[in-house]
C-alpha cells in the first residue's frame, strides 16, 4: 500500500508587510489523519503562517499546495469551500446573536420559508456539549464569559465536514475540564482523517497532542520533530534559543504590615457575594477558580467597573469606585483579561495606546506634547521589551505577548499603588511569561501591591505569596505555604474529593 499523499502543503512560503519580512522561506506538511503542531514566541511568525494557509491572507513568496496542485485563496470562503477553515484566536462572533445564531450563521436551517430554531438550538446544544460545556443555546453571546465565547467559535468551526482545520491557541481561555474535551474531540477529527494544524502556548497541552511539531523563531523555520522525541523543557529551549529551566524569580516573602486594600462583605449583584480578603503592602495574592466563578467579576467590581456593595478600604480609608476613572485616581488599576477588547485600542497606534489612560500627564496648555509621549513610548519598548517593527503600527498588528507588554506599560505610566491583573500570561508564550512573571515579582519588590487571577495553577504557585480560591461566587479558602498546590487548588475549585482533584490537576 502506497504512502498517504500530503493533503496541504508550504513550500518557501514567505510574508512580508510594508518591505518588512515577517515570515520567510517556511516549508510546512500537512498529512490527512495528522495532528501537526505549531510552536514559537510571539512574533515568530505563527499566526501569520495560519492566515496564509487559510485564505486570509496573500504570501509575498513561495506556494501552497492542496492534494500537490499549487493553489491561490481568494479568501478565507473559497478557503472553506475547499475544507480548509481556521478557528481564530480572536473572537470573532456577532455579540447580539444568540450562541444558536452564530453556529449556525449563513448556513441556517430552514422549514420551507422560515428558520428552524428549535432544530439549531438542539444543533448547538449538542455541538458545545462536546466541548465539555453547557450553554443555552438561545443566549445572547454578549453575555457570554470569554471562555464560553470561544467555545462557541470552536463548535461553529467543527460543524459540518472539514479537510484541514487550524486551531489558533483555541485553549488559551479555557478550563483544564473544557481543554480535555477538546483535545478529545480533536482526536476524533484525526481519527476521521482530517488533518489538524494547531498552534498553543501550553506546551505540555502540544505534547499530549501532536504527532509533528514545527518550531518557528524570528519568522524562520528551526525544525521540524516527531513530539514523540519531544519533551516541553526541550520545545521551550528550541522555541526561545536558550535554558528556559527557570521560569518563575526567587522572591522573599513580604514583611507584615497593615494592609493597603480591605475587602469586606462586597457583593457584585449576579456573580459575587460576601468576599471578603486583604492585600500587603509588597504582596502578590492570587486568585484560582474555574470559569464562572466570578473572580473577574470581583475584580472589576473593585475597579468601579461594575456595580458593587459592601466595604472598601485603601490605607485604612473608606473607599468606593464609581468607574475606573476614580480607581485609577486614587492608586489602583485593572488589567483586563480581555486586552483586545477592554484593554487597547487595536486600530490606533502604540502612542495613543500608551499614553490615552494619563493623557493629562503630557498635556500642557490644552496642546498634547508629542516628544512627551514619544519619549514615554521610547521608555515603554526599552522598559517592557515591546518588540515592533515599526512605532506607526497599530495595536492591533502586534503579537498578543507585545500586546499585553504594551498594556503592562500603558498602565504603569498611572504610577499605582494596588495592581490587578487578570490572566497575565493568557496566550503568551513561555519567553514573554518569564519576562512577565520577573516584572511582577520586581513591582512586588518595589512596594506595589498586586492581585494575579489565573486560571494557571501553576502560576499562582510559582509567582504568588498566597492563593485565595472562588466556587460559585464564593471565596472558598485560602492556601499559602505547602499546601498551596495544585490538587488543594482544585479541590476548593470544584468541591470535588482529593483524589478527583489530584486526577483534574494532573490532567490540567
Amino acid at each position: 500500500m502506497s504512502a498517504p499523499a500530503p493533503v496541504l502543503e508550504a513550500r518557501g512560503l514567505s510574508k512580508s508587510f510594508g518591505g518588512i519580512e515577517v515570515l520567510r522561506g517556511i516549508d510546512l506538511t500537512l498529512m490527512p489523519g495528522e495532528v501537526h503542531a505549531v510552536i514559537g514566541e510571539n512574533g515568530a511568525g505563527k499566526s501569520t503562517l495560519m492566515k496564509l494557509l487559510s485564505g486570509h491572507l496573500a504570501p509575498s513568496g513561495g506556494e501552497i499546495r492542496l492534494d500537490g496542485a499549487r493553489v491561490a485563496f481568494a479568501g478565507p470562503v473559497a478557503a472553506e469551500a475547499l475544507g480548509i477553515v481556521l478557528v481564530h484566536q480572536e473572537i470573532l462572533l456577532a455579540p447580539d446573536l444568540t450562541v444558536a445564531q452564530n453556529i449556525y450563521l449563513g448556513r441556517e436551517i430552514r422549514r420551507g420559508p422560515f428558520v428552524d430554531d428549535p432544530t439549531m438550538n438542539a444543533g448547538a446544544a449538542e455541538a458545545v456539549a462536546a466541548l465539555g460545556a453547557a450553554l443555552d443555546p438561545r443566549i445572547a453571546v454578549r453575555r457570554l464569559s470569554i471562555a464560553q465565547r470561544q467555545l462557541v467559535q470552536i463548535a461553529r468551526a467543527l460543524l459540518g465536514t472539514r479537510r484541514v482545520v487550524i486551531f489558533d491557541e483555541p485553549t488559551a481561555s479555557l478550563t483544564p475540564r473544557e481543554t480535555e474535551a477538546l483535545l478529545g474531540v480533536i482526536r476524533e477529527i484525526r481519527a476521521g482523517g482530517a488533518a489538524v494544524l494547531y498552534i498553543s502556548h501550553r506546551l505540555p497541552e502540544v505534547k499530549a497532542i501532536a504527532d509533528q511539531v514545527t518550531v518557528l523563531r524570528d519568522g524562520a523555520l528551526v525544525t521540524t520533530r516527531a513530539a514523540a522525541g519531544l519533551d516541553p523543557h526541550a520545545m521551550a529551549e528550541l522555541m526561545v534559543g536558550r535554558d528556559v529551566s527557570k521560569l518563575y524569580p526567587d522572591r522573599a516573602p513580604p514583611e507584615t504590615a497593615a494592609p493597603v486594600l480591605e475587602v469586606e462583605d462586597f457583593d457584585v449583584p449576579g456573580f459575587v457575594s460576601g468576599a471578603r480578603f486583604r492585600l500587603g503592602r509588597g504582596e502578590i495574592l492570587g486568585f484560582a477558580g474555574l470559569v464562572g466563578a466570578g473572580r473577574t467579576e470581583l475584580m472589576e467590581g473593585i475597579a468601579g467597573l461594575r456595580p458593587g456593595r459592601g466595604r472598601l478600604r485603601l490605607r485604612g480609608a473608606p473607599v468606593r469606585f464609581h468607574d475606573a476613572r476614580e480607581s485609577q485616581r486614587a492608586g489602583v488599576v485593572y488589567l483586563s483579561e480581555d486586552r483586545k477588547g477592554k484593554g487597547l485600542l487595536l486600530g490606533q497606534d502604540l502612542t495613543v495606546n500608551l499614553t490615552l489612560a494619563a493623557l493629562a500627564r503630557f498635556t500642557r496648555a490644552g496642546l498634547v506634547d508629542r516628544g512627551r509621549e514619544a519619549a514615554a513610548l521610547d521608555r515603554a519598548i526599552a522598559d517592557f521589551d515591546i518588540r515592533a517593527r515599526s512605532r506607526a503600527l497599530d495595536a492591533g498588528q502586534l503579537s498578543g505577548g507585545n500586546q499585553q507588554k504594551l498594556l503592562l506599560a500603558k498602565m504603569m505610566l498611572l504610577e499605582p499603588e494596588v495592581v490587578i491583573i487578570d490572566e497575565p500570561t493568557r496566550g503568551i508564550d513561555i519567553g514573554t511569561k518569564e519576562q512577565i512573571y520577573r516584572w511582577i515579582a520586581a513591582l512586588a519588590a518595589s512596594g506595589k501591591s498586586v492581585i494575579v487571577v489565573s486560571s494557571e495553577m501553576p502560576e499562582l504557585i510559582g509567582i504568588c505569596d498566597r492563593v485565595l480560591v472562588m466556587r460559585g461566587g464564593r471565596i472558598v479558602g485560602e492556601l499559602a505555604g505547602a499546601r498551596m498546590t495544585e490538587t488543594e487548588i482544585a479541590v476548593l475549585a470544584t468541591g470535588a474529593s482529593e483524589k478527583e482533584a489530584a486526577m483534574m490537576a494532573e490532567s490540567a
